[in-house]
């Protein structure tokens, strides 16, 4: 099976937003059957994490996620599990994000093995979209330490050396109730939180980088009110604020809550670091998967999660998906890409584990 067959299987399994045991179960046996040693984790009911090693030596690690966002037929021109090839399209939802990398991913590692190659680790994670879920739920002692982590999500196959930190906030406020006929005896929460979510959108004052550009503050969910007779006493606004070097959590935080205008309590509810890889340290790996100037992405990986947990390993960013395809209707990914960068996946894995 080449790694477009089975990045065609993986798209026709319902993934989206749960479920991906299925797909580490295809996935597990697979590399189990090239001669991999694999966990899988299952944390959660029907979702669960692979863990796949092969040698003693410290790995190069390979990663992706097996959930996608969530896609509705109704509004699709074709099945979101359609997993067919159209005018050279790999077509579906996840084609792109990002179960083309995964499947060039584990080709690569199952080629590797088979060809007498060793010192590689495969991590396979549910519910990355949701703040990399899956990937802080992997057990303490199951990932072996790593000095180079690539994660194949999206680049059409160029070279990403870092991404944008995450801060997911929500702030809630509270009013007065009151009669929806006599909105003058309340105090209404879900318009303060309105010209909050405005004065939040419109600011132009974060903070830039030369590498992952500005600092970027979305407002993405709005929860208020029981019925439209009572004017809302209590009212909650979720920000996703997207973090580049030189600036921070606490900072950003302390910018979205001067921006509300009015007083709120505030919670964190996904918190994760940006990743600023060293370009010197990966060169070579850099080289062996096509070269060119590096670029820096605005999305967040699991990279976040992993690179600590495999003791500070060197992400690097390198997939087949087109990284303007994720989350969007009718997804679809460069077909002709997928195999190439699973025979670099596997001249990284051929150079950088033969000691």
């Amino acid at each position: 099976m080449t790694a477009l067959d089975l990045a065609r299987e993986l798209v026709r399994l319902d993934t989206r937003g749960a479920g991906e045991r299925v797909a580490a179960d295809l996935l597990a046996g697979r590399l189990e059957d090239a001669g991999l040693v694999v966990e899988v984790h299952e944390t959660r009911p029907g979702r669960a994490n692979v863990v796949a090693r092969h040698g003693e030596q410290t790995p190069v690690t390979l990663t992706g996620h097996l959930d996608t966002v969530p896609a509705d037929p109704a509004v699709w021109s074709f099945d979101p599990l359609a997993g067919d090839v159209v005018d050279g399209r790999l077509r579906g939802r996840g084609s792109s994000d990002m179960k083309a990398g995964v499947a060039a991913a584990v080709v690569a590692a199952e080629e590797h093995v088979r060809a007498g190659g060793t010192g590689v680790q495969v991590v396979l994670t549910f519910g990355e979209e949701t703040g990399c879920e899956g990937a802080r739920e992997i057990p303490a002692g199951a990932l072996r330490p790593s000095g180079t982590l690539l994660v194949a999500e999206p680049t059409n196959n160029r070279v990403v050396l870092g991404h944008k930190g995450v801060l997911w906030l929500e702030l809630r406020a509270r009013g007065v109730p009151a009669h929806g006929s006599r909105p003058d005896l309340g105090h209404n929460a879900l318009v303060d939180l309105a010209r909050a979510a405005v004065r939040i959108h419109e600011h132009d004052g974060w903070p830039g980088s030369a590498t992952h550009g500005r600092t970027t503050a979305n407002v993405g969910m709005m929860r208020a009110g029981v019925q439209p007779n009572v004017v809302p006493d209590l009212a909650a606004l979720t920000v996703d604020v997207r973090l580049v070097p030189g600036d921070t959590a606490d900072a950003a935080e302390t910018t979205v809550v001067d921006l509300a205008g009015v007083a709120v309590e505030t919670e964190r509810l996904v918190e994760l670091p940006l990743i600023d890889t060293d370009p010197a340290r990966v060169a070579r790996a850099v080289e062996l998967l096509g070269g060119g100037e590096p670029l820096y992405a605005t999305y967040f990986t699991d990279a976040s999660v992993l690179a600590g947990a495999l003791g500070g390993a060197d992400t690097i960013v390198c997939g087949p998906g087109e990284p303007e395809q994720c989350h969007v209707t009718d997804e679809w990914a460069p077909a002709d890409l997928i195999e190439p960068a699973a025979e670099a996946y596997r001249r990284v894995l051929a150079e950088l584990t033969s000691s």
